[in-house]
């Protein structure tokens, strides 16, 4: 008996072959977009990994709207929003800042502080496309190196970033709602 295709594997297999999102540069009138996205991906990747009282209390404070209205206004920061080519649903985004960690940091540095797709959109191609964004937005702000910080027990990040040739060059504790973890700190030059 064969086993019925979910419809993640059929829309992987559509996407990969034939992307049906587009990437923008995010403004103000996104901050909204931004946030949901930005939640929902969190949660994704970190429920039943951290605690949810956490993850609600680091969702709150860090992804709300008037957070991402803040770094709208920053011309220090730069946000991308992915969003499906039919309807613009939100699906993954960037944010790049000026560093915030405990390493040597330069003038020509900038920290990719998220990069984050919706699990559907694994395997398609939308977290390439989105580091080779951040790289070009990078390049543009006359940025030679992005530095990012990552959990430490976030095994499908490490790889994801190692292929994309960033190495690990320190340590950060940091802190989710009212639980510290230890996060890697990676480095590339762009």
């Amino acid at each position: 008996m064969r086993r019925p295709r979910s419809r993640f594997s059929s829309s992987r297999k559509k996407l990969s072959a034939d992307p049906n999102w587009r990437l923008r540069r995010a403004s103000i009138t996104d901050a909204a977009a931004l946030s949901l996205v930005a939640g929902a991906s969190f949660l994704e990747a970190f429920a039943g990994v951290l605690n949810g009282a956490d993850i609600v209390a680091h969702v709150a404070t860090n992804s709300s709207v008037g957070a991402f209205e803040h770094h709208a206004a920053d011309p220090g920061c730069v946000a991308v929003l992915a969003e499906c080519s039919a309807g613009a649903a939100p699906i993954g985004y960037t944010l790049l800042m000026p560093p915030d960690l405990p390493v040597d940091i330069g003038p020509d540095d900038i920290e990719l502080k998220r990069i984050y797709t919706l699990a559907t959109h694994y395997g398609a191609g939308l977290g390439a496309a989105l580091m080779q964004r951040a790289f070009d937005d990078a390049r543009k702000l006359a940025k030679r190196r992005i530095l990012l910080g990552v959990y430490g027990g976030n095994r499908r990040a490490h790889r994801f970033y190692e292929k994309h040739g960033f190495i690990v060059v320190g340590a950060r504790r940091f802190l989710v709602g009212q639980t510290w973890h230890d996060d890697r700190i990676y480095a590339r030059a762009v």
